[in-house]
């Protein structure tokens, strides 16, 4: 857990399930406000269970959804993370459903959440590139992950349609540096 009191005393921590009920609305927000943005709608999604909602939410070291918290406990900002599963792509993880609240922006909050999980993913053992798509016509999301050192790999035309209209989706990656891996392994050791 991290506080950032230069940005508006936020605490950055796991959404436990427990929770489900400060993170369901703010992801609902999400797929209503910009559909353009997540693969997942607000129509299918708005029809979950709220038990089929904390089964989604998990608290691992490799698959959590990261919140940013106000002091009065108000959930402003989220970001998820998955490690890839399966003998060939362990070395692989994925940020999704990244979203900040309107209220919240312009502060560095998506930012800071996005420097919180590169620096967990140099904690996990033999991860080695991080991935996630952006809208490309979501220049300051672009802009945000190539600040922190993501590199387009790919534009997917046409990756998702919102009411007949298609959005490409820029591919991108964050690869450690084998300076961070091997720094991380003699920290441990």
């Amino acid at each position: 857990m991290t506080t950032d009191a230069g940005q508006g005393k936020y605490i950055l921590r796991n959404i436990r399930r427990d929770e489900s009920d400060l993170y369901w609305p703010l992801r609902l927000e999400a797929l209503r406000t910009h559909p353009e943005a997540f693969g997942a709608s607000y129509e299918l999604s708005s029809k979950l269970s709220m038990s089929e909602v904390q089964d989604r939410i998990h608290n691992e070291p490799d698959d959590y959804i990261l919140g940013a918290y106000t002091f009065d406990g108000k959930l402003a900002g989220m970001m998820g993370f998955k490690r890839e599963y399966g003998l060939k792509l362990r070395h692989k993880g994925v940020i999704w459903g990244v979203y900040v609240s309107p209220a919240h922006r312009g502060i560095g909050l998506a930012s800071r959440l996005l420097s919180e999980i590169l620096e967990r993913g140099k904690h996990l053992e033999n991860l080695k590139q991080i991935n996630l798509s952006v809208v490309t016509s979501n220049v300051s999301a672009k802009r945000l992950y190539e600040g922190h050192g993501f590199e387009t790999y790919g534009i997917e035309r046409n990756a998702l349609e919102v009411s007949g209209q298609g959005y490409d989706e820029a591919h991108m990656t964050y690869f450690y540096s084998q300076e961070e891996m091997f720094n991380d392994k003699s920290d441990r050791s």
